[in-house]
């Protein structure tokens, strides 16, 4: 199946409103479990945090799972495609650099859903860190090295 050149940008003609608190979902190429890695989960952890010492977004909660992300944000400045772009392209140079590869880490594009004013965010945040107990990696949620929520 032939892959988009830019599919970074996927979602370009999707509206992003500053101030709205979106959940994301980034899904690994081939759904190759990269992050099973726990140093190439942590170079992406680091990227999340760039983003929010950037000011482009308040991180609400996130999980970096085996194959895949989601991370609940207010977005402050800029675009959910220049966002996810910056993210994955940036996370994926860091990763190749230690694994001294070159290949594919993301698959084009990501999901995204905005949540409406009267939505629960604390559900969506629940649902984002018992991710990994839904998925039978841990017994515990507090055993799952990479997740993070505010009111944690």
């Amino acid at each position: 199946m032939p892959v988009a050149a830019n599919g970074c940008h996927l979602r370009k003609a999707r509206v992003s409103e500053s101030g709205r608190i979106y959940l994301l979902t980034a899904v690994t190429e081939q759904r190759q479990p990269v992050f099973a890695d726990w140093q190439s989960g942590r170079r992406l952890v680091d990227q999340l945090r760039l983003a929010d010492q950037t000011s482009r977004v308040t991180s609400m909660a996130w999980v970096v799972m085996p194959d895949h992300l989601h991370w609940l944000v207010e977005l402050h400045h800029g675009t959910l495609a220049e966002l996810m772009c910056r993210i994955k392209s940036r996370s994926s140079l860091s990763i190749n650099l230690v694994r001294g590869g070159q290949g594919r880490i993301w698959q084009p594009g990501y999901y995204d859903r905005a949540l409406r004013r009267d939505e629960d965010i604390k559900d969506a945040a629940r649902y984002i860190v018992l991710n990994p107990l839904r998925a039978g990696l841990v017994t515990r949620v507090g055993d799952y090295p990479l997740w993070d929520a505010i009111w944690i």
